[in-house]
């Protein structure tokens, strides 16, 4: 890719999408290269932008979308153009895989794609043609250039090595809160990027402004899985975490006398418990983390600590990762006011990076639409729970939340849905005395728009803090469709998301028990 030519940048609306965006977005920047950026929310999106740019650009990178279709039979492109596809999702198409002249998949050389080799897939008796082996991209031409020039752009590309540490940090959390990896792995990860992260604040150490107010640091800590806990009252956080609310059950009456003995056992005052952390004495802040470990692992709950890294602002301001995790996400499916997707893209991408006047305030109105988020997760699981809402369907479990439900509007969003998702699934095998449905799958429907007649239907694999988190659920969702004529639509990247006709639910999961049995 010269630097002459522009790019076309499709962004899929996640919070994994938006950091690699904003790493990308950071190195055109420093290197001088043209794009333009489209947000793109499903398949039809991607096909209609594609349509529009396709005479101007050649050259199109896809971020967290494209890689599990044919994109060459989807699109239907020039034989000049070429797709780059950075797509955390799986199972990747094959014919992505071994089209090496159109098609470059951006991906670690360790990642096991599970694909066949090219002879036993397309039996071809045609000698391979040998490419150059090199799909490296950008190019140095090894030109000399003046010693002032090449220390400003070297500093440039340091800077943004620092940034992109912190979107790499929020990236890989993305991934963990919103359940497309397992806490191995996101443990893994997290060890890799330390490492990274080390290096670069050990450089940074002899620097002038490493102090100054204006600095950004990032600091590798074992922290409280407490979601928002340092924007918002311990006994609050406490409460709308998915970890503690479920290791206490806090929908029974028995979960709310257990925390009650937990915050005892603490031996801290209620009146500092329930005010807004930033308040609280400093003498109990200094060695909250011991203080709240210590009186966890009494109440088994002996993971309540997690690696993560702090991105800190000036003196003043600290985020954990899961913090803007949560705040971006918020903005991003932000249904409070009638804005349109792409101003909500824009604000989530904003509130990533602080370097343009009210971002920083952008990302603390992110954290109160989420502490609003959590609040209606938690409400909702607890009134599933309560009321039996989750029933056995064989192979899988079942819920469908009903149109009147309080904060339904919030649930036809993906990520939120799959948040609840989550935390419902967890709730209920921490609650259910039924061994076998423990190890079950969970199949979630919610009002998607009432006037259509259609709910946003979604499936995830079963509890489980070890094993991979491989979701079957798409091709199973696509057959169950086919072989009942129910009206789905499958336009989401993430296959196992679909919208369906309400009329069609019945037989459409009937087919799915059959199916899936």
């Amino acid at each position: 890719m010269t630097f002459s030519k522009r790019v076309a940048l499709f962004v899929s609306p996640d919070i994994d999408a938006l950091c690699a965006c904003k790493v990308l977005q950071a190195l055109f920047h420093c290197d001088q290269v043209q794009y333009t950026l489209v947000p793109v929310a499903g398949w039809q999106d991607l096909g209609t932008a594609f349509m529009e740019h396709k005479e101007q650009y050649q050259y199109f990178v896809l971020i967290n979308c494209g890689a599990n279709v044919d994109l060459l039979e989807t699109l239907q492109p020039e034989e000049d153009s070429v797709f780059f596809i950075c797509d955390t999702h799986r199972p990747v198409d094959v014919v992505n895989v071994y089209n090496d002249t159109q098609i470059k998949l951006l991906i670690k050389q360790d990642d096991d794609l599970g694909v066949p080799s090219y002879d036993d897939i397309f039996r071809d008796d045609e000698e391979d043609e040998e490419g150059d082996g090199d799909d490296s991209g950008n190019e140095s031409d090894g030109s000399a250039e003046p010693s002032g020039k090449r220390r400003r752009y070297d500093e440039a590309r340091f800077h943004i090595h620092i940034q992109s540490r912190m979107w790499s940090v929020i990236g890989v959390t993305d991934q963990w809160v919103h359940d497309k990896i397992p806490h191995m792995k996101y443990v893994t990860d997290i060890a890799t990027l330390q490492r990274h992260v080390s290096r670069h604040n050990h450089r940074n150490e002899d620097e002038e402004n490493s102090l100054s107010i204006d600095c950004m640091r990032i600091t590798f800590e074992y922290d409280l899985r407490l979601v928002l806990y340092q924007h918002w009252s311990l006994y609050e956080s406490i409460c709308n975490s998915c970890y503690t609310s479920c290791s206490f059950k806090l929908w029974s009456i028995n979960g709310q006398k257990k925390l009650q003995e937990f915050l005892a056992d603490m031996g801290l005052p209620l009146k500092q418990v329930r005010q807004k952390f930033n308040s609280m004495d400093m003498t109990i802040k200094e060695n909250l983390r011991e203080v709240i470990e210590e009186s966890a692992n009494k109440f088994s709950m002996k993971d309540i600590r997690v690696q993560t890294f702090a991105v800190h602002f000036g003196f003043k301001n600290r985020f954990l990762a899961s913090d803007v995790v949560h705040a971006a996400a918020a903005l991003l499916e932000n249904v409070e006011k009638d804005e349109t997707p792409t101003d909500n893209f824009i604000k989530a991408l904003d509130c990533l990076s602080r370097y343009k006047a009210g971002n920083l305030e952008r990302l603390h109105l992110g954290i109160d639409l989420a502490k609003k988020k959590l609040k209606a997760i938690q409400q909702t699981v607890a009134s599933c729970i309560c009321t039996n809402l989750i029933l056995s369907q064989g192979p899988f479990l079942y819920c469908h939340l009903l149109e009147g439900t309080p904060d339904v509007k919030l649930f036809s969003k993906p990520l939120a849905l799959t948040l609840l998702c989550k935390y419902l699934l967890k709730a209920f095998v921490c609650s259910t005395r039924n061994k076998r449905c423990k190890i079950l799958p969970l199949i979630m429907a919610a009002p998607l728009d009432v006037e259509k007649g259609t709910v946003i239907v979604l499936g995830i694999p079963p509890e489980s803090e070890t094993s991979d988190k491989k979701n079957f659920f798409g091709r199973a969702f696509e057959k169950a469709a086919e072989s009942t004529s129910s009206r789905t639509l499958h336009d989401h990247f993430d296959t196992s998301v679909i919208e369906l006709k309400m009329e069609d639910r019945g037989k459409f999961l009937d087919a799915l028990i059959t199916l899936l049995s």
